[in-house]
């Protein structure tokens, strides 16, 4: 999959639908955005009109409807949307960032157990 263009927020929730659900009609795509948010079916489709253009959603003809697919993997968009918000507001420095992430955020035993293990491997020169 190639890497992704610009998605906004409203954006991001169709292609959340599409990256769980794919193959997925724009009827399903509506069916479990109506669920959380208030938007109409036409700003639905506006939005997977939007994707396609962009070129990170495929479709095929199945009979009288399309059905959507990524064209770009979820893990490289969230990836490349880190990168860009920790540019854009830290000015590319991760320390920051994440000890605000830290302080502000409610964290389990069990999660700072995780981010120490983390950080541990890091330290050691491992890649996670």
């Amino acid at each position: 999959m190639k890497t992704h263009a610009k998605i906004a927020a409203s954006e991001w929730a169709v292609m959340r639908v599409v990256w769980e659900e794919h193959p997925v009609t724009a009827n399903t795509i509506i069916e479990v955005l109506s669920k959380s948010t208030d938007w109409t079916p036409e700003t639905i489709r506006t939005l997977i009109n939007r994707l396609m253009k962009k070129g990170v959603l495929g479709h095929e003809r199945e009979g009288r409807a399309y059905v959507y697919t990524p064209l770009v993997d979820e893990a490289d968009c969230v990836r490349s949307e880190s990168q860009s918000f920790l540019q854009r507001v830290y000015g590319g420095a991760a320390k920051p960032m994440l000890v605000g992430l830290i302080e502000e955020c409610d964290l389990s035993a069990e999660d700072i157990e995780s981010l120490r293990d983390i950080l541990d491997k890091k330290a050691e020169g491992g890649t996670e």
